[in-house]
C-alpha cells in the first residue's frame, strides 16, 4: 500500500502538526484519531487495514491527521473557556491548512468525507456540518456531538458552534439546510455492546429528520462495542 508522510508548522496551532496519507487515487477520506491519539493510531488499531482494498483499487485515499484534544477538553487545568478556544483553532486548521492540503494532493476538488470513532466522531461531525461548502459526507461510528458534557455547563460560541447536536437544532438558514439536503452522503454508524451509547447517535439522526435532511442511520448490534473491532467491521463494510 502506498503510504506517505508528511508534516508542516501550522501557523494556526502554533506547532508542527503531521499527516499520513494512504493510497494514489479515489475520493478522499478525512479520518480523525480517537481521544488525545495521534495520526497513526489508525494504522496501529488496522483501521488502515480494513480499508485496504478500497485504498489499493482506488476508490479512496486517505488522509489521517492528528488530534489535539490533549491541549484542548482533556486539559483539565484549563478553564471551559480557553478548552473551547483551542478546539475552534483545530476547527481552523482543519478547514483552512488540511482540506487545502488535500485538494493539492489529490490535484483538486474532489469528493471529500469524514469520519472518526469517539472523540474523532465528533470532529467529524463537526467538520462536515460547519464546512458542507467543501466536505460532501460524513461517517461518524459510536459518537457523542455535543461538548456541553465537557464543558461543565459552560456555554460560549466556541461551545456552541462546535456541538453539531446543538446548533442543527437552532439551524434555520435555507441556503445552509439546502447545502446540506442535497448531494451530501451522511451515514451515523454505532453499536450497542459495551461503552457505546446508541442514544446519542439517534438523537442526532432525530435532529437531522426535523430538518430534512437525509441521512441513515445503522445500529449495530449488541455484540458490538465501544472498541476497534467494530469500527474495523464498519469502516470495511461502508468505506
Amino acid at each position: 500500500m502506498h503510504r506517505e508522510i508528511h508534516s508542516w508548522y501550522s501557523p494556526t496551532l502554533g506547532k508542527e502538526m503531521e499527516i499520513a496519507i494512504y493510497g494514489h487515487f479515489g475520493y478522499a477520506l478525512l479520518i480523525f484519531p480517537t481521544a488525545a491519539a495521534d495520526y497513526l493510531e489508525n494504522e496501529r488499531f488496522y483501521l488502515i487495514d480494513a480499508m485496504s482494498e478500497s485504498i489499493e483499487s482506488g476508490k479512496v485515499k486517505v488522509f489521517s491527521i492528528n488530534s489535539i484534544n490533549r491541549e484542548s477538553w482533556m486539559n483539565g487545568e484549563l478553564h471551559p473557556s480557553e478548552q473551547a478556544y483551542r478546539h475552534q483553532q483545530y476547527d481552523n486548521y482543519v478547514r483552512y491548512e488540511v482540506i487545502p492540503f488535500i485538494h493539492h494532493k489529490c490535484n483538486g476538488r474532489v469528493k471529500l468525507i469524514t469520519t472518526g470513532a469517539s472523540f474523532g466522531a465528533l470532529h467529524a461531525a463537526n467538520t462536515f456540518f460547519k464546512h458542507s461548502d467543501v466536505v460532501d459526507g460524513t461517517i461518524p461510528m459510536s459518537g457523542f456531538f455535543s461538548l456541553l458534557g465537557w464543558s461543565d455547563g459552560y456555554v460560549d460560541d466556541n461551545v456552541y458552534f462546535n456541538s453539531p447536536a446543538d446548533y442543527l437544532k437552532n439551524l434555520n438558514d435555507p441556503n445552509i439546510l439546502n447545502q446540506l439536503r442535497t448531494n451530501k452522503e451522511i451515514l451515523l454508524l454505532t453499536g450497542q455492546g459495551n461503552y457505546e451509547k446508541p442514544e446519542r447517535t439517534v438523537e442526532l439522526s432525530n435532529i437531522l429528520n426535523s430538518k430534512g435532511i437525509p441521512h441513515k442511520l445503522d445500529l449495530w448490534g449488541h455484540d458490538m462495542h465501544h472498541d476497534w473491532p467494530t469500527w474495523r467491521k464498519m469502516v470495511s463494510l461502508y468505506v
